[in-house]
């Protein structure tokens, strides 16, 4: 599962022996009107889990949501990356924002402006991290935008899940590695390392799945 509003080609290097594993990337749907993130789960399950047991992965929200599919269906291994397991894990700015209700007045309909700005005199680096934003972020949709930073926000996990594998980078500025406990550290790993250190991931989380753990 990608991340806030992220559509799954950002798993488009992630490979894994395919005599092993089917990989279903799963996408964002639209949320009905006032949807908890819990039923939002359920309807994902129902939609997409044929097979039992399988191996749930996902990136930043996309972590929260697998965490909470995983309550509805049979799993062999759950694994989040650049996310967050609990609730306390949350910066604090993300806290703050939450207690003081700010995120309910945020203007995500200005991420529609993003293909606009390119029309703009900006630099070559601004116009690249617009090409990335175009490439990777494609669902704008305003209801789901309102929707998803209030659940990420107002998540309310106390414990972690029994069993989960974290992997985070130490250099996360969505979710720094100071807040987050018991986890996978990767060097130099950023919130979007799931792009830039695929050749990790590639090695690594076929181990993870079958182990569930790194042998070192």
């Amino acid at each position: 599962m990608p991340g806030m509003a992220a559509n799954p080609s950002i798993f488009e290097r992630i490979e894994l022996p395919k005599d092993k594993y089917q990989i279903i990337w799963l996408s964002w749907k639209i949320p009905n009107k006032d949807e908890p993130l819990s039923s939002y789960a359920k309807r994902m399950v129902e939609e997409v889990v044929k097979n039992e047991p399988i191996v749930l992965i996902g990136v930043s929200f996309g972590g929260v949501l697998v965490e909470e599919m995983s309550k509805f269906v049979t799993i062999k291994r759950l694994i989040i990356i650049s996310s967050v397991k609990t609730k306390h894990e949350l910066p604090r700015r993300m806290k703050i924002a939450r207690d003081t209700g700010v995120y309910k007045i945020l203007p995500t309909s200005l991420l529609d402006y993003i293909a606009h700005i390119e029309k703009l005199p900006v630099g070559n680096l601004i116009r690249k991290r617009l090409k990335l934003y175009q490439q990777y972020l494609s669902v704008n949709d305003k209801e789901y935008l309102d929707w998803a930073i209030e659940e990420m926000l107002c998540w309310r996990q106390e414990e972690p899940i029994k069993g989960i594998i974290h992997i985070h980078g130490d250099e996360d500025l969505v979710f720094p590695i100071k807040n987050i406990k018991n986890c996978i550290v990767i060097p130099k790993g950023t919130h979007i390392m799931i792009l830039n250190k695929y050749k990790w991931f590639n090695k690594h989380l076929p181990e993870l799945i079958t182990e569930g753990k790194i042998k070192t």
